[in-house]
């Protein structure tokens, strides 16, 4: 069955807006566990604009459930990893003035570096990286001792018409070179209930992370219920319910 994470750090967006208490991701953690979804993903950028490293410390004390830690390649974070010890850690690119990850994560741009990154994570943690569904890209991934990768869909999220079609099938040859070489695929940003349906039938996409639709949708039909209308997507697909496309 194709998982479905859940990206929490726009709740925390909320909350740093008035850098008050509420609402507080960690609360809404039980609500979501409830809707049977595989696992909490939660980036703490190095500005700290939305998590906070003590919600990582508060997660960890009150759940057992799956938790994917975005964070930067840097010393500072794999020290804060390998102390929350979550069960993936999914390095991604970190620009302070982007409004959101702008693009994949280069790691041809220093190899040597990335390497070392993922040396120094504990052996305990299952390492991704968030990358554009380039080939070469993909083979340097399978060279560096990492799991799996997260193939960036922010480019296919925001095309419509001929763009977006062109889009979507170069998502769907990484999936398939990737899994052809044995790395796990993921795939996540800028996912919407309206963008979904057509990757859902890449077989080779094993697992799917969703945030901000999530979050902006619970504001009008609730945590429970926007959840609810992706798993329905997921679901139709595997019941053979939703039209083939290739």
């Amino acid at each position: 069955m194709t998982k479905l994470n859940i990206n929490i750090d726009h709740v925390a967006t909320l909350r740093q807006a008035r850098l008050g208490f509420d609402p507080d991701p960690i609360s809404l953690v039980d609500l979501i566990i409830k809707t049977q979804v595989h696992g909490i993903v939660m980036h703490l950028r190095e500005d700290r604009r939305h998590i906070q490293y003590e919600d990582l410390v508060r997660f960890k004390k009150k759940f057992k459930f799956h938790l994917n830690l975005e964070m930067a390649p840097t010393p500072e974070m794999v020290k804060i990893a390998n102390k929350i010890k979550p069960d993936t850690v999914t390095l991604v690119p970190e620009k302070r003035k982007e409004l959101t990850t702008e693009g994949g994560l280069d790691i041809k741009m220093d190899m040597t570096f990335m390497k070392k990154i993922v040396y120094w994570l504990s052996s305990e943690i299952n390492i991704m990286v968030f990358i554009d569904p380039i080939k070469y890209q993909i083979k340097i991934a399978k060279g560096m001792n990492i799991q799996g990768i997260e193939i960036n869909t922010g480019k296919y999220a925001n095309s419509s018409g001929n763009e977006l079609k062109s889009q979507l099938e170069r998502i769907k040859k990484a999936a398939i070179f990737a899994a052809s070489i044995d790395l796990y695929v993921s795939a996540g940003h800028g996912l919407t209930t309206k963008n979904l349906a057509k990757l859902v039938k890449i077989k080779e996409i094993k697992e799917y992370n969703i945030g901000h639709s999530v979050i902006s949708d619970s504001i009008f039909y609730g945590i429970k219920e926007s959840i609810q209308n992706f798993q329905d997507i997921i679901k139709k697909w595997v019941l053979g319910e939703l039209e083939q496309i290739f």
